[in-house]
Parts: C-alpha cells; sequence; structure tokens
C-alpha cells in the first residue's frame, strides 16, 4: 500500500499544489465518483456533468494552493463540491444564455417539474414529500442542500450564495414549516 493511499484528501490536495501528478489522481480517484453521483442529484444531462466534472478537476489541479483547509473550517472533500457547485451554475447560466426558444414555442411550452422536485416525490412519503414541496424555493434549497446533499452551514452559504446567518435562519423557518405542515 502507498503513502498515498493512506493519505486524507486534505494531504492529497496540499501535494497536488506541489505539482504532485500521483497526489492529484489519487485525489480524483476517490472524489470523482462521489462528485459524478451528487451532480446527477442536481443535472440528468450527463454532457454537463461531463463537462462540469472536467471543469472541477481543472480548477483543482490549478488551484490547489489557494485550499485553505481545516484551519478555515472546511474539508477538501467540501472544496471540490463548492467548485463543482459553481461550475454547474455555471454551465446552466450558459445553456439558458444560448437557448433562445422562439416566442410561439415559449408559450406553448407546460411546465416541467424540477429533478429535485421529482426526487422529493419518488423518495419521501406523500405527506412528508408534499410539506417540502410546499415550502418556499429558498427554504426548500437551504434544506435539500443541508439534509440531502449533507453540507454545512458553511458549505451551504458558499453553496447558495448566502451568508452563513442567512442560511442558518432559513433553515430553522423550513423546519417550523415543515413541523406546522406535518402537525
Amino acid at each position: 500500500m502507498s503513502a498515498l493511499e493512506n493519505a486524507d484528501e486534505e494531504h492529497l490536495v496540499r501535494r497536488t499544489a506541489k505539482g504532485d501528478r500521483a497526489a492529484f489522481e489519487e485525489f480524483y480517484r476517490r472524489t470523482a465518483p462521489w462528485l459524478a453521483v451528487r451532480l446527477r442529484r442536481r443535472c440528468a444531462d450527463e454532457q454537463i456533468v461531463a463537462e462540469v466534472m472536467q471543469e472541477t478537476f481543472l480548477a483543482v489541479w490549478r488551484a490547489a494552493a489557494s485550499f485553505a483547509g481545516t484551519a478555515a473550517g472546511g474539508s477538501a472533500v467540501g472544496w471540490v463540491w463548492t467548485i463543482a457547485a459553481r461550475r454547474l451554475v455555471d454551465a446552466f447560466r450558459r445553456r439558458a444564455h444560448h437557448a433562445h426558444l422562439p416566442p410561439e414555442v415559449a408559450l406553448d411550452a407546460a411546465p416541467v417539474a424540477a429533478a429535485e422536485d421529482e426526487l422529493l416525490a419518488a423518495t419521501i412519503g406523500d405527506e412528508v414529500g408534499t410539506a417540502l414541496r410546499d415550502l418556499a424555493p429558498e427554504l426548500r434549497a437551504v434544506l435539500q442542500a443541508m439534509v440531502l446533499d449533507g453540507l454545512t452551514v458553511r458549505e451551504t452559504a458558499v453553496l447558495l450564495g448566502l451568508p452563513e446567518g442567512t442560511v442558518k435562519t432559513r433553515a430553522r423557518r423550513a423546519r417550523i414549516a415543515l413541523r406546522e405542515a406535518l402537525s
């Protein structure tokens, strides 16, 4: 067993920052499958997922020296997820910018349920699923990041571009709204 196989992800990122290709490859081997699954939960388009994966790991290679690590209260896995989440948002924005539907098509288009809403409907019971779907979108986004994705308050704040206090407030409001809806 090599020393890299025993190293934690933070150590691998630090070695990547020094140009250690083997450390980068080990970091990729550990995090890419998990990251792909997480991205697919947010986007069903495999082409976008592949683009985001490539852009994310290119950013990791280039910016590994900027990783603050546990000294700043973060983790290497949280850091790579933050990069990927931002790249995914950028990909959605690029796609929306380039997708110009003719006005007659846009008017006839029926609303389509978001992938996350479909996931909630399929995995959560009717009563809880309905309560979650009835939450305000900004409250539901915080709960999805913190509960479904398992992100911390800090990681959720970074992902959603919100102050940590706002994330905490929205999480509290969401829990209260769910409790009231389910009682």
